[in-house]
């Protein structure tokens, strides 16, 4: 997979479908890579020219001296799309790439057409939690949060009937930086968007999980209640709802995507 140097970061990307389709750029959750897209892309490459990458501090992309910031992280979106040429995307994010959605739509609004926040908040979690939580990974290493979060993001039902995707789940975890992990943590801590992302002007759509412990039904409702103009889709899953329910999940984004303007 080729790599491209982006405010002062080497992020690993890949495209899959044709060159001249609408692109759609698809950003990772915390403690995963680009391969957590993995069950979407057939029947989105078959529209859209899909732009994965691994977020600063995960997968194969470098890890820099933390802790990071949201501006930073959306920022080396905007230099990818720089590096790649692409002038517009449609952009989808779920949990932490979610978070960086907001921050697009809301200070890069001339570089995104339509804009999917999935199991996501404009505020994730209280400062102490993060905390702890970076204490943990710099202490011990990635092992006890791959195993935690692994079982956290899936329902008892879907965790029982597909060990096989719990299974990689946890792999991908485990092989996070756990520096590059700890300064993403530090990203989510200190962002807070709720006073903001009123101001976002792309057309909207958020996904959420019902069973999402992660994300509390109420900050999902205030997305959807304050972002103008936007529809929320609820989905039988937990957090990484994209896995958990990826046929629904996909069916919903392509929906939206693909939906004439002014529908």
């Amino acid at each position: 997979m080729p790599f491209a140097e982006s405010n002062g970061v080497r992020l690993n990307y890949r495209f899959d479908g044709p060159d001249d389709a609408p692109v759609l750029a698809l950003s990772n959750s915390l403690g995963t890579n680009l391969s957590m897209w993995e069950p979407q892309i057939p029947a989105l490459a078959a529209q859209f020219r899909v732009l994965r990458c691994d977020t600063r501090g995960h997968g194969q992309s470098s890890v820099t001296v933390g802790p990071y910031n949201m501006s930073q992280l959306g920022r080396d979106v905007i230099g990818l799309l720089d590096a790649v040429g692409i002038e517009r995307a449609h952009f989808c994010g779920l949990s932490m790439g979610g978070v960086i959605g907001m921050w697009l739509g809301v200070y890069a609004a001339d570089r995104i057409n339509r804009l999917v926040l999935c199991n996501t908040a404009a505020k994730i979690g209280a400062a102490d939690t993060w905390n702890a939580r970076i204490e943990m990974v710099r202490t011990q290493g990635m092992g006890p949060v791959a195993e935690t979060q692994a079982q956290r993001w899936f329902t008892p039902a879907f965790i029982a009937r597909a060990p096989d995707v719990i299974a990689s789940t946890r792999q991908m975890i485990a092989s996070t930086s756990p520096e590059g992990y700890a300064a993403n943590c530090g990203a989510i801590r200190d962002a807070d968007q709720r006073e903001t992302i009123s101001r976002i002007q792309a057309r909207t759509l958020v996904i959420a999980g019902l069973h999402d412990p992660v994300i509390p039904a109420a900050d999902v409702r205030y997305l959807a209640d304050t972002i103008p103009g936007a529809k929320l889709v609820e989905l039988d899953s937990s957090h990484l709802s994209n896995l958990e329910a990826a046929d629904e999940f996909t069916k919903a984004l392509l929906n939206f995507l693909t939906q004439p303007e002014g529908n």
